[in-house]
């Protein structure tokens, strides 16, 4: 989405100043540790495996982060490092590209006619951004269109909606323009590809229940079914797996997923099942079996924020609260944030402001998951008797273990730990602390004996431990 001020779904955590005050000085010493808990985390219960965490830089805003409005190129590195470093920043792992009509923006004469598509090989400065990405060892790139070109629609342009000609109920003077369309989309991929970038995944709908002023298109589920049986195939045999359809909401992608899981075609052409959290947020996992990602998503708010735990529902405490639902709830082995970097009053991690940055603590709220739990890792299972210790665990594919730790109480909790079949019972664990005072800051290390450790999670903070033998 872009006109951030239409956003649905505004998610809430409130907690008084005087609260935060309390858990971020150090002059009256911090709060006391509450009576300690005993924690379980058990690697014979798995879940989801981990695909990995992203952002997008759609409709100009990679042209922006390269330079275009003043960024010296110093500070496009620092903000590529903060986004993609996994030793310095959050070493987010998938790229959102935005596809629209650029490589045709005008009618070859119908859609049967021969394609007319041009390459300007910089996308607005997506491919630059995928080639550095790259060179971070980033290798998911998702290529996600927000509609057809305008010619193809019932309404004739690419902004408010209007349905791709030739589905069901969609008969057009012009003709049936979804092979069309199918074509014109693993075309954009292919051009991605002479640029040395394999797209891996390729949608054709972004927030397909949702009329904008901007980029839009409208699909039905059934509609949806259809176009997948069309653009599948194709997108198969040129090597790009299919993902659908990016809701509005996720209870609303819910009956976009039933309808392809229905359907005995479409269910086996559908890799991932994408929705995003504005009209609705993670409840529970979407009905199917194969993979799901939270595709898109920032807090709805006014102005910008830096803080950690304002009450706001903008700031870091209510990113890293959903980033924690859409795992331990939703099952998602995909988490993609909207804006990494942005302009003006935006809610993405970082804002660009001419020749000048600034980083919002929601880009560690994402760190704290992102550097750690790595593409290949598997959730498994992790318990706390406190509903305020919100934990998830991962198994990461170098043998390494993550837990993270989301205290939303008001007190400081002391936790013992037991690691049971993880393959770990001596060791090390070090902490990375996220909260009004940190951010991703390395703790002491804990020692692990007889498959066990003890350490305490700050009042309102989210801590992050790699654990090791």
């Amino acid at each position: 989405m872009c006109n951030m001020q239409r956003r649905l779904g505004k998610w809430a955590v409130v907690a008084s100043a005087a609260l935060l005050a309390v858990a971020g000085t150090t002059a009256a010493g911090p709060p006391e540790a509450t009576a300690a808990i005993t924690a379980t985390v058990n690697g014979s219960t798995t879940y989801q495996p981990i695909d990995g965490f992203g952002f997008s830089e759609h409709f100009g805003r990679a042209d922006i982060m390269r330079g275009s409005q003043g960024l010296p190129a110093q500070k496009q590195r620092e903000i590529l490092d903060l986004l993609l470093n996994r030793t310095t920043g959050a070493g987010l792992s998938i790229l959102r590209l935005g596809i629209d009509s650029g490589i045709q923006p005008t009618d070859p004469g119908g859609p049967n006619a021969t394609p007319e598509y041009v390459w300007d090989r910089q996308d607005k400065g997506q491919v630059w951004l995928a080639q550095q990405a790259r060179a971070y060892g980033v290798t998911r790139f998702y290529a996600d269109a927000w509609t057809a070109p305008g010619y193809m629609k019932t309404n004739g342009t690419d902004a408010n909606g209007g349905t791709l000609c030739g589905l069901s109920g969609a008969t057009c003077a012009s003709g049936d323009w979804r092979r069309a369309y199918a074509n014109f989309l693993v075309q954009y991929a292919k051009f991605y590809g002479q640029e040395g970038i394999g797209i891996t995944d390729l949608g054709f709908t972004n927030e397909p229940d949702w009329t904008a002023t901007y980029d839009s298109m409208r699909l039905t589920p059934a509609q949806a079914v259809e176009f997948t049986k069309v653009l599948g195939p194709i997108a198969h045999s040129a090597g790009y797996k299919v993902a659908c359809c990016d809701s509005f909401g996720w209870n609303q992608q819910k009956s976009y997923t039933s309808a392809i899981e229905a359907d005995a075609t479409a269910r086996n052409l559908v890799a991932t099942h994408t929705g995003h959290t504005y009209a609705s947020r993670v409840d529970g996992p979407l009905p199917t079996r194969k993979r799901t990602w939270m595709s898109e998503w920032s807090p709805d708010g006014t102005a910008w924020n830096e803080n950690w735990d304002d009450g706001s529902g903008y700031d870091g405490f209510t990113v890293a609260a959903a980033v924690h639902d859409a795992l331990t709830k939703g099952n998602t082995s995909g988490y993609v944030y909207w804006y990494g970097a942005s302009v003006g009053a935006t809610r993405g991690l970082i804002q660009m402001d001419g020749a000048n940055y600034r980083v919002s603590k929601r880009l560690w709220a994402i760190a704290n998951y992102s550097r750690f739990v790595r593409p290949g890792a598997t959730r498994i299972a992790a318990t706390s008797p406190d509903a305020d210790l919100r934990l998830s665990a991962f198994r990461n594919t170098d043998g390494t273990l993550t837990v993270v730790a989301l205290n939303a109480g008001t007190g400081a909790q002391q936790v013992s730990y037991r690691l049971q079949n993880t393959g770990i019972t001596t060791g090390t664990a070090t902490p990375y602390l996220t909260n009004g005072s940190n951010s991703m800051a390395g703790q002491a290390a804990v020692p692990v004996s007889g498959g066990a450790l003890t350490a305490t999670v700050p009042a309102r903070s989210l801590v992050t431990y790699t654990i090791k033998r």
